[in-house]
Parts: C-alpha cells; structure tokens; sequence
C-alpha cells in the first residue's frame, strides 16, 4: 500500500467513523460479561446467531449451576445436551471442556484476568490458544472485557468494509481487522464494530441493501456500480 493510498485510506475510515457515530450515536464502552463467560459465549457462537448462541450459554451454566469445575469435570453428553441450541454440539463441548482445563491447569482456577495485562498481540496468542478461538473470538473477548485496542471482525463488518472500499474484496477476516487497526486508533474500535454491525442489519444488509438511503453511501465504492458485485455479500 502506498502512503498516498494508506493517508487516502485513513482520512476515509476517520469520515466513515464519524458519519456512523453522528447516525447511531457513539456507544460507549461498557464491560460485558466476565471475561470467561463471554470466551464460552463467543466459542458457542461459530456458525450460529446470537440468540442460539445465548440460549445454548444459558442453559449450560442452569444445567450446571454456574460452577465451572463440574463443567470441566461433567460427561460430554451432559454438556452437549445443554448447549444444542448453538448447533455443532460434536465440536463445541469438547472444546470447552478443554478450554477449561487448560486454564485451570495454568491458573488454578477459572479466571482470564491475568489476560488484562497483557500486550495485544500476546494477549491474541494466548487466547487463541485454546480449541474453537480464532482471531474474532479472541478479539470479542479483549475489546468487550477490557477494552483492549483488537477489532473484531464478523460477517457485517467483513461485508461493509469491502463494500465501503476500505478492504479489498476477496481479504478475509484477519485481513479486514488489520487493515482497520492500521488506519483508526484503539479508542475507536468499539464503537466502530458496535456502529458497523448495527449498519449490518438495519441498512448494509446482505441481500437488497439499502444503499438510497445509506448514510455513507457517499463513501461506498458499492454503491452506484451496475452489475453484479462479486465480492462479499
């Protein structure tokens, strides 16, 4: 990327940031669930909504009586029972019963605290150490527990920002978040992947997106192009 395109780029993400934060408001950060609650959360939410994932979440910890240890320590079929409604129960529920092992193992005990204090990109490293946590789980985590300088990209960021432009068409989700984190400041992300997914459902959609009355549509590459787009969504 040249600094011409790399300066060109910036100026548009900072209009982009404000224009959303002008439309929606600015959210404003606030912690979300514990920190280990959200890892099991965001683990429970790979190829699923937010409704199933927080469903399966909910009766995992009823089922249990939020006691992590007899989690760790419970049969698999129990464990898959409770989290069915986020599907790929088979994957998931050995992934969590491993996650909880090896924090346990270093630890002692449940707690990611200790994540707070790490570098960024340690702090990545660590978390995506444990099975079923990628880059987005592992970013969901940190900028929504600690709002610690990671951008997490789903499919309605991945989306707009190949249709704004901002990232090329065919990057994937590790490219997207990179290219993001080099053009805005830390202290933006939470708002931007709050506002962004927000523009996702209302406005940007998938199919029919509503680019006439998008109130970036002065920013878009997508919007005006005839034929068919061939990048993602």
């Amino acid at each position: 990327m040249s600094e011409r395109t790399h300066v060109d780029l910036q100026r548009k993400a900072e209009q982009i940031y404000a224009r959303l934060n002008q439309v929606y408001d600015e959210p404003v950060w606030r912690p979300h669930r514990p920190p280990m609650d959200q890892l099991i959360v965001t683990i429970l939410s790979a190829n699923t909504n937010d409704v199933n994932s927080g469903r399966a979440f909910r009766q995992l910890m009823e089922r249990f009586d939020d006691d992590w240890d007899a989690i760790r320590t419970a049969p698999l079929e129990e464990i898959k029972i409770a989290i069915r409604p986020a599907g790929m129960y088979n994957q998931k529920a050995p992934h969590i019963v491993r996650t909880l092992e090896m924090i346990y193992d270093e630890q002692g005990g449940y707690s990611l605290d200790h994540v707070a204090e790490m570098p960024v990109e340690e702090a990545l490293a660590y978390l995506t150490r444990f099975p079923g946590v990628g880059h987005k789980t592992a970013s969901i985590v940190l900028l929504f527990c600690f709002n610690t300088g990671s951008f997490p990209v789903d499919t309605h960021v991945q989306r707009i920002s190949q249709r704004l432009g901002v990232a090329p068409r065919k990057s994937n989700p590790e490219q997207v978040k990179r290219i993001w984190e080099s053009l805005l400041p830390p202290e933006t992300y939470y708002a931007l992947h709050i506002n962004l997914i927000r523009h996702g459902r209302e406005i940007c959609r998938s199919r029919a997106p509503k680019c006439e009355v998008c109130p970036i549509n002065g920013l878009c590459d997508y919007y005006g192009r005839s034929g068919e787009w061939e990048g993602k969504g």
